[in-house]
């Protein structure tokens, strides 16, 4: 394909996206659940589902195909800009969580306490638009986020689409900071930048989730790649020339600072902490690890500057750190997209199909976050040896397959930084087509309105999930029994 065909093959794709927008996107006043059969039958306008499926299916397409295809990174800026475009103007899609962020911005405007209190309790105007597994939840954002959310409110006069324009508006933010340090980050581990633009600001996801939906994701991405490409700056690199427009001292203080607000949007972006610290320090002598010694200057400057972050933003949202214990309602949500949740989803199944009943559900999900830790300080110590930005990619890859709860948005957090910096630690030029298939098949997993598939095929969906976690355990362990056979 020609880079013609990919640009507006894939606006075409946007375009009739942005119609299912228009026909049936997450509205203004909540519906009763809809079953997605039920609108792939064209009950609800058979317009609807004919736009939806082509039009994410032409996206995904062009996407895929586009990355062996981009010129330049400015064309790759482009093409992706005019994709945004016409979702711009309609009702969010694949989501209603930008109406929970309204209401929680509502809280926090008013002069209440979104960690205290679901926003039911504090009377909404919007509560309608609200999914009432929500209502009663504390805010599980932090302050940076809600800061946000509250001036939106500020600005909006009382106009609920005034809100969404103003989520919006934050969400491309985060795109545009994307956008800028991307390519940096990119040079600096030593790959293409137009093809990292590509693949991170043409994904489906972006254009549904981020930019139409308004997730608060984008603005934690934007930040957590800027402060990644800012450590990357700090550290010497005999690839990339020219000097740095701030002191060499000041720049691991600047990093901590841009990821400690990615922390104050989302305190999941705390994994990539150790891994800037990384990024910072001396490389070792001929390709061993960095002394440990030499670390505790940039874990000063990178944590000094990400906890000043963290600490003037809580105090300034005037709710402390109360954010932290809202952390724990994030895992309402349970459907197979969580292989931990998967997991136990399938014991619960098969000790009922015995005549038993259990709820092992919260056991799987702590060996899950259990999992995780042992897995991000696996990747930091094997990182020590090269390998620091890619390692905070794969660092929120596995949070992202650890972590109780997936949304499909959730796959942009690694790919915004595995896209720039590989997937390898060993620096090793490799394209994983793991990476690229998972978000692909993401995009496809909700409808318009914001029907996840994944609740409605739990059980079947979770079985899969497990059968697949077996396999690739078994797979792994006949290579490692086959290494040391042939050792």
């Amino acid at each position: 394909m020609t880079p013609a065909v990919i640009r507006w093959g894939g606006l075409a794709g946007s375009v009739a996206t942005a119609a299912s927008a228009y026909l049936g996107g997450s509205g203004f006043e909540r519906v009763p659940s809809v079953n997605p059969l039920t609108l792939l039958s064209g009950q609800r306008g058979v317009l609807l589902p004919i736009c939806w499926v082509v039009g994410t299916a032409v996206l995904i397409g062009a996407w895929w195909w586009g990355r062996h295809v981009v010129p330049s990174t400015r064309w790759a800026l482009v093409t992706a800009g005019l994709w945004l475009l016409p979702v711009l103007p309609f009702l969010p899609l694949g989501s209603a969580d930008v109406y929970s962020y309204a209401c929680q911005g509502y809280v926090q405007h008013a002069g209440g306490d979104p960690y205290a209190m679901g926003v039911q309790e504090f009377g909404c105007p919007w509560l309608d638009s609200v999914a009432t597994s929500w209502r009663d939840s504390p805010a599980p954002y932090g302050p940076l986020f809600l800061i946000l959310a509250g001036w939106a409110v500020g600005l909006a006069g009382g106009s609920l689409a005034v809100v969404i324009a103003g989520l919006r508006v934050i969400a491309l933010a985060g795109l545009a900071l994307t956008a800028v340090a991307l390519p940096v980050l990119a040079r600096r581990a030593g790959r293409e930048p137009s093809r990292a633009v590509w693949l991170v600001l043409a994904c489906p996801l972006v254009l549904v989730h981020l930019v139409s939906g308004a997730h608060n994701d984008a603005l934690m991405i934007g930040l957590i790649v800027s402060g990644l490409a800012l450590a990357a700056t700090a550290a010497p690199s005999p690839t990339v020339a020219g000097r740095p427009a701030l002191p060499a001292a000041a720049l691991p203080v600047a990093a901590g600072l841009l990821l400690g607000l990615a922390v104050a949007v989302k305190a999941t972006a705390v994994v990539v902490l150790p891994f800037a610290v990384l990024a910072v320090a001396p490389p070792g002598r001929r390709g061993s690890p960095v002394p440990l010694r030499d670390l505790w200057r940039p874990a000063l400057g990178i944590g000094a500057g990400a906890l000043f972050a963290t600490a003037a933003l809580s105090l300034a949202s005037g709710r402390g750190f109360g954010w932290v214990a809202g952390l724990a309602r994030s895992g309402d949500s349970v459907t197979w997209g969580s292989p931990s949740t998967a997991a136990g989803l399938s014991v619960d199944f098969v000790v009922r199909l015995l005549g038993g009943e259990t709820d092992a559900v919260p056991v799987t999900r702590a060996l899950g976050i259990a999992l995780l830790a042992v897995i991000l300080v696996v990747l930091w110590w094997r990182a020590r040896s090269g390998g620091a930005l890619p390692g905070a990619g794969l660092a929120l890859a596995a949070t992202v397959l650890c972590a109780p709860v997936f949304h499909p948005w959730y796959a942009t957090w690694p790919l915004a930084v595995l896209a720039a910096t590989g997937t390898r630690l060993d620096g090793a030029e490799r394209e994983d087509r793991w990476l690229i298939g998972l978000c692909a098949f993401a995009a496809t997993l909700t409808l318009p309105a914001g029907y996840n598939w994944a609740l409605y095929t739990r059980i079947p969906g979770a079985l899969v999930v497990t059968a697949v976690l077996i396999a690739l355990a078994v797979v792994r362990v006949r290579r490692r029994r086959d290494r040391k056979v042939f050792a």
